[in-house]
């Protein structure tokens, strides 16, 4: 049986293609973790583990009250370390 990765590093992975794409330009704020749970038809708690990893390699940035939002570090091209 073939190895499928977690849920959580499939979002993550996801998201990274949806901000590649341009579907989530830097600077521009995500969808709440609550309505990305809904999306991908998860637990928030998924959601949240894979926008976690993110923040923590700076593609994103938490800003507290007011959302998570794609780092600018996307626009200048520079690839997230993979694990």
């Amino acid at each position: 049986m073939p190895y499928e990765q977690p849920l959580w590093r499939q979002i993550r992975d996801d998201l990274r293609a949806k901000i590649k794409a341009g579907i989530f330009p830097a600077g521009s704020k995500l969808p709440s973790v609550r309505l990305l749970a809904d999306e991908y038809d998860t637990s928030h708690m998924t959601v949240r583990r894979a926008v976690d990893t993110m923040i923590e390699s700076v593609e994103l940035i938490g800003r507290a009250g007011r959302g998570i939002f794609v780092s600018a570090t996307n626009a200048r091209g520079i690839e997230p370390s993979s694990d």
